[in-house]
């Protein structure tokens, strides 16, 4: 039987790379070309803390967002994330995520998440030949977009995981008159998108790989011009460096990650992270973004305590330098039962 699961791990393997190589090399041939950029965005303080090195690092809600393979390494039978980003230009991201182990993880973990982007409020105008401006207010609108997804992720063994996401997306930027008189235009798009993942526990103790790919989808089309979403192809690696030094302090832990990262929309980067953790109540985070056009240097910390046997609670902060623009700040609280 176990060796049934290792083969059927390995085929798993072998066809997720035989489908992703196909659209690496697609993604090649196009740059910035991308839309519904708010699916890119990183949502979680511990990961983008590590510089947005989580294919590996997830093992609760937060995973949702990154890997859903991570969620299947969760011990708890509820997990739950509120988080909350403040981007640069006075635009928010707000997410929450759920997942449920039932039966001990027998029959694998399920998930679902909400993602929601505000861009505050927009003043409307349209071409009024006849006035001293030139234009005229039509009221103010407020562009949305939102993603809903539902998640299964699965351990097939002790050391092999797999996830995957579909998620509903959709973007709204108001409605405008095409002339005065006619018809209103609603400039709204939706569809679905894909994601998956899988993780990978090696023979030495300490270090693991996994690979992931978010936002694989049909195009969409506003007018006349189709756009595609920002697919993302990740391979990452983790370090728990007191296991590969042979070391078993259950006071602290030091976790070093790297992924390295294949966008549709620009050229590829790296991204580094490396967390301490002190009696798994408090942890110090820090990362780096290698080739990104404003991002660098992250940091964050976060904080755990449990408030009965069976219940434990979390909070997480971020930093993120982001060039020219404002620096981008992270919350999050979590909670496990």
């Amino acid at each position: 039987m176990k060796q049934g699961k290792q083969y059927f791990a390995k085929m798993i393997v072998i066809l997720n790379m035989m489908f992703l190589l196909p659209v690496i090399t697609h993604a090649q041939e196009k740059l910035a070309q991308t839309g519904l950029q708010f699916l890119d965005i990183g949502l979680s303080p511990r990961a983008e803390a590590l510089g947005g090195a989580f294919v590996l690092a997830g093992d609760n809600a937060d995973a949702l967002f990154y890997n859903p393979a991570g969620i299947s390494k969760t011990s708890s039978v509820y997990d739950f994330t509120l988080n909350r980003v403040q981007w640069f230009a006075d635009i928010k991201y707000n997410a929450v995520g759920a997942i449920y182990r039932p039966f001990s993880g027998d029959y694998g973990v399920f998930g679902v998440s909400f993602l929601n982007a505000s861009y505050g409020d927009f003043y409307g105008t349209r071409v009024a030949a006849g006035t001293a401006e030139g234009y005229q207010d039509i009221g103010i609108f407020s562009p949305t977009s939102y993603a809903l997804g539902l998640s299964y992720g699965k351990q097939l063994s002790d050391n092999f995981s797999i996830g995957g996401q579909v998620k509903y997306v959709k973007q709204d930027l108001g409605s405008n008159l095409l002339e005065a008189g006619g018809p209103t235009k609603e400039n709204s798009v939706s569809g679905f998108a894909f994601d998956f993942g899988m993780m990978y526990s090696t023979a030495i103790k300490g270090f693991d790989f996994g690979m992931s790919i978010k936002n694989f989808a049909t195009d969409f089309k506003y007018e006349q011009y189709s756009f595609e979403a920002p697919l993302t192809f990740r391979v990452g690696i983790s370090l728990k460096v007191f296991q590969l030094m042979g070391m078993s302090d259950i006071s602290q832990d030091v976790l070093v990650v790297a992924d390295a990262v294949h966008p549709r929309d620009s050229g590829e980067h790296l991204d580094l992270g490396a967390e301490y953790t002190f009696f798994k109540m408090v942890a110090l985070r820090i990362g780096y973004k290698v080739n990104y056009s404003e991002q660098g240097f992250t940091a964050g910390l976060g904080l755990n305590q449990d408030l009965a046997s069976s219940i434990n609670v979390r909070f997480g902060y971020s930093y993120g330098s982001f060039g020219i623009w404002n620096n981008v700040h992270r919350f999050s609280v979590g909670c496990s039962l």
